[in-house]
């Protein structure tokens, strides 16, 4: 049964035990902290929250896993096709783990490997469900909202550095605990990578700007025209996590290649990059968008490290993942053939040294209907 767990405010009917641990599983948890968590999982321990993990038993891990992938960064509202654009102006925190295990601490490779903001942008039409029409909306107003959201994440930053230094020289009882700003205190400090989703190159340059401005290590995700800014990201180190590559352009007058040429572009410039997913619905694809990436003129050798050592790198677990070498985490996929060709299969799929099965529920869904009666 799919349970919803939403955070709800007033008086409890009723004491309960504070030593008592919980574990309320695939339920869709609206945390009203951040976008909806599909599929999750919520454990109290002690009275509180513990955590609001992934479920582990999601059939979403082993179709994801056939594709060859053996680890992924599990972003809230990371703005692809399941999340329907969901998700406030600082998501949350984006957590890297292996795609096998039975609880999520079996599956962690870090439990934050990034701190997710979706930068806001310029918005001068709209979309009216009403009407099923578009609304323009003047510049000026735009404007005007924009700057607002651009204050108040500035606001966010101020109070988490101020927070920061508190913990930092103050004592536990002159303070008290918010644990939003404590989440944000290892951002400010440079010890965790502000995940920045923006699209158009004005939004990408304002995101960069801010970041340097205060000081914060930033990661580009989604990029759709860091094309334009790639002398900016290169200057100030800027990695990009690019959106999948089989979609439209995000202009009418642009060219149809527009996305699939941009891959070769960033590298040509000297900008980091990696492919991903940016769902589970197409995570199966992410092979497919590097392989048409070269192409369209991406180096075979880049593509490749492109969907393992450079994401592992950029989020800081090269030393962990990413690559085949002594003393690593033995994350690997046995193939019958090119591991970006889309008619390539995975014929063995190996997490943390442990073979791992290959079946899931598309698989048992084909054999199911392959074998149905032919009509008569």
């Amino acid at each position: 049964m799919l349970a919803a767990v939403c955070a709800l405010s007033g008086r409890a009917c009723a004491q309960s035990q504070p030593s008592a641990t919980y574990a309320l599983t695939h339920a869709k948890i609206f945390t009203l902290a951040g976008s909806a968590i599909e599929d999750g999982t919520l454990l109290i321990r002690d009275g509180k929250i513990a955590a609001a993990a992934v479920s582990p038993s999601s059939e979403h891990i082993p179709v994801t896993r056939a594709a060859g992938i053996t680890e992924v960064l599990a972003v809230p509202g990371g703005g692809g096709f399941d999340s329907n654009g969901s998700g406030g102006v600082i998501g949350g925190q984006a957590s890297a783990i292996h795609l096998a295990g039975w609880t999520i601490d079996e599956m962690l490779i870090k439990k934050s490997a990034a701190m997710v903001l979706n930068w806001p942008e310029i918005e001068t039409h709209t979309f009216d469900l009403t009407t099923f029409s578009r609304k323009e909306k003047p510049f000026s107003e735009a404007k005007q909202e924009y700057d607002k959201q651009v204050n108040e994440i500035t606001d966010w930053v101020e109070r988490a550095r101020h927070y920061a230094l508190a913990m930092e020289k103050g004592s536990a009882a002159r303070y008290d605990r918010d644990l939003k700003l404590e989440a944000l205190a290892p951002v400010v400090r440079g010890e965790l990578p502000l995940l920045v989703f923006a699209d158009r190159s004005r939004e990408i340059r304002n995101a960069v700007e801010f970041c340097d401005k205060q000081g914060l290590r930033m990661i580009l995700a989604g990029g759709s025209e860091a094309y334009k800014v790639k002398d900016l990201l290169r200057s100030k180190s800027v990695p990009v996590i690019l959106r999948p590559l089989l979609t439209l352009p995000l202009d009418e007058d642009d060219s149809y290649d527009r996305l699939l040429s941009q891959p070769a572009e960033l590298a040509a410039a000297g900008v980091k990059f990696a492919f991903a997913s940016f769902d589970n619905s197409f995570a199966r694809r992410l092979g497919q968008n590097a392989a048409n990436a070269v192409a369209y003129g991406l180096p075979y050798d880049e593509a490749l490290k492109a969907v393992t050592l450079y994401p592992a790198r950029i989020f800081g677990l090269d030393g962990q993942i990413g690559t085949l070498e002594q003393g690593k985490i033995a994350n690997l996929i046995v193939t019958n053939g090119d591991p970006l060709e889309l008619t390539t299969d995975v014929m063995y799929l190996f997490i943390r040294g442990q073979r791992t099965s290959m079946d899931n529920r598309h698989l048992r869904l084909y054999e199911k209907y392959s074998k149905r009666p032919k009509a008569q």
